[in-house]
């Protein structure tokens, strides 16, 4: 989620008076970070990936299930039986949002070598397994980006009202039209912010209480940190609508697919002047977004030309950056994030020792949640540059978690050693993320993709020919395609991802185990894109489709809502099969076994 700290919080009125304080000292913090590492190379690949699971009990009699808010006791007893007993342990716990929630990751980084892959899926399953020895009976721990049935303070106060959230109502045969919610115990607020054919949530828990998988980098330096940045940014929308699985809010079918603009509206601070709904006169600013949302900058030199979206930036931070001999690329970058305010301050966290903390500068940093986040070295760490890639829904299973893991991490690989280009303007990667939130994006959507990614031709991967010729001749280098053709390639219009990290492994040296590992996970995500297997979110609607209690009303009910969880943990302690889903045989490790081609 980012900065969890613990202390005496001060109210939002008390928060708001140290905000330049916040402010000035966050950038003093950073100037002395990237003073001290602006020049630091060679750090190794190092990797880790971020789950985050929800606590749910289920009453098998009169068949409900609820949300367990134990989080704190559970993330208590994980971290007094493993980290802190043992500084090696293969397992670290952190708290999330909710109460419901926890956030696993691994004891210690992943590396560079090949043979890393084939023991995320075993360290997921042991997370899983932890986590659920804490856990009574009937207690489980789920990965499910949303909860589908019905469910904070400083994002409301600097706000103004409550946030709004409106997310389209799915159409089924019966559903009301108009779709129209009332509210019995409604102050006003809701009949007037809710829209027709819409459902309605008015809380941050709406959209930070959903979960999702993360991965982060670090680069070999400073560098070669922005460029993953600016190439990464463009494939967010395109591995979000892949990951899709959260159909259902509040206990509605919805017209979505994934959580991001939920999320992104639920955390929505901007006040009415921030988002242009009254004049300017107490706010500095024009905001354009949430401060959950897509990049709005490139970073490396390479994408600056792409850089077709209004930045709003605090211009003496600019200055001030610039003036330390901060670049315009990053300068502008930093202070982008720094017309936020803090949303929490605690009061032992006020005055800090710049030249050897970076708290202030992380208040800020850390509640930018965008798509991609670039993340300067902790002060007096052996951690370089890192990059955190952050549009993906978390998956049902340990496998499919490890297969969006590994084939992220895998095209960061492809990245660096092709030196492949995905760059587009900016404001089409912003359309991609509204298309890639839509119901089946995966078989309905189209994408602006590049569609000559390896310039200047690169004799390692066949077909990077027809519009790939890197003659700099073609006048349109991005066009509209599918995620079927942006995964799995088609002849003459773009050679797919897949084939282009098939011919990086046929490259590399890799033990029979792990290819066939890798290729199992591949596997997974090619028969996503070309629809042959379903997401998640399409599972989850087809399942609630064939309830014999859905009315084709878009309603949800208690016990629909049990069945699909009941199921969904049985899919993911491996007691229930889900061809549909995963495919035949998806988690038979089989050493020395050939797997089916890709």
């Amino acid at each position: 989620m980012g900065l969890l700290s613990q202390g005496s919080p001060l109210s939002w009125e008390e928060t708001r008076r140290y905000a330049e304080h916040v402010r000035r000292h966050g950038i003093l913090q950073f100037l002395h970070i990237y003073r001290a590492l602006r020049d630091r190379h060679k750090d190794v690949l190092k990797w880790g990936d971020e789950v985050e699971y929800m606590l749910v009990k289920f009453d098998h009699e009169n068949k409900k299930v609820r949300l367990l808010l134990c989080g704190e006791e559970v993330l208590q007893t994980l971290q007094d039986k493993g980290e802190k007993v043992n500084p090696n342990h293969p397992t670290l716990w952190r708290p999330e949002y909710g109460s419901y929630m926890i956030e696993g990751t691994p004891g210690q980084p992943y590396g560079g070598t090949m043979s890393e892959f084939n023991t995320v899926q075993d360290n997921m399953r042991k997370r899983r397994q932890e986590a659920a020895s804490v856990l009574k009976e009937n207690e489980a721990v789920c990965t499910v980006t949303s909860f589908p049935s019905t469910l904070t303070r400083n994002i409301r106060h600097r706000r103004g009202e409550k946030v709004v959230i409106n997310v389209p109502i799915f159409k089924d045969k019966n559903t009301p039209s108009p779709f129209i919610e009332t509210f019995p115990n409604d102050d006003g607020e809701a009949a007037k912010a809710a829209k027709p054919d819409y459902i309605y949530m008015d809380a941050m828990g709406f959209g930070m209480g959903n979960c999702c998988l993360q991965v982060t980098f670090q680069a070999c330096s400073i560098s070669e940190a922005r460029y993953l940045y600016d190439q990464l940014a463009t494939i967010c929308p395109i591995v979000m609508a892949l990951s899709a699985a959260s159909p259902f809010y509040r206990g509605y079918v919805s017209d979505i697919d994934c959580r991001w603009g939920v999320i992104s509206a639920s955390v929505d601070d901007r006040t009415r002047e921030e988002r242009g709904l009254e004049p300017l006169k107490n706010n500095h600013y024009r905001i354009s977004k949430s401060r959950y949302d897509s990049i709005d900058s490139y970073l490396s030199e390479c994408g600056e030309k792409y850089n077709d979206i209004d930045l709003t930036i605090d211009k003496d931070i600019y200055e001030h950056l610039i003036k330390e001999g901060i670049d315009h690329l990053l300068a502008q970058h930093i202070a982008h994030l720094f017309i936020r305010d803090p949303l929490t301050l605690f009061e032992e966290k006020i005055h800090l020792d710049d030249a050897n903390e970076s708290d202030h500068f992380e208040n800020i940093q850390s509640t930018n949640w965008q798509t991609m986040r670039f993340k300067p070295p902790p002060p007096n760490s052996d951690i370089g540059w890192r990059v955190e890639f952050r549009p993906m829904e978390v998956q049902l299973t340990d496998f499919e978690n490890s297969a969006y893991v590994v084939f992220v991490v895998l095209l960061t690989r492809v990245i660096l050693s092709y030196k492949l280009d995905f760059l587009i303007p900016l404001s089409k990667v912003d359309e991609n993320m509204k298309v890639a939130q839509k119901r089946d994006a995966v078989r309905q959507g189209m994408f602006y993709f590049r569609k000559d990614i390896c310039k200047g031709g690169n004799a390692v991967l066949d077909g990077c020919g027809s519009a790939q010729n890197g003659t700099g001749t073609d006048t349109e280098e991005y066009t509209l395609m599918s995620i079927d053709t942006i995964i799995n390639g088609k002849e003459g219009v773009f050679p797919g991802l897949i084939p282009i990290l098939n011919s990086y492994l046929e490259n590399m040296e890799v033990d029979v185990d792990t290819r066939c590992t890798i290729l199992n996970y591949l596997k997974l995500i090619k028969k996503r894109a070309s629809g042959e297997l379903m997401t998640v979110a399409r599972w989850m609607r087809e399942f609630i489709a064939q309830h014999p209690d859905y009315k084709q009303d878009s309603v949800i009910t208690d016990e629909m809502n049990y069945s699909l969880m009941w199921k969904c943990n049985q899919i993911a302690q491996g007691q229930a099969e889900c061809p549909e889903l995963l495919g035949v045989g998806f988690n038979k490790k089989q050493s020395g076994n050939k797997t089916d081609s890709l």
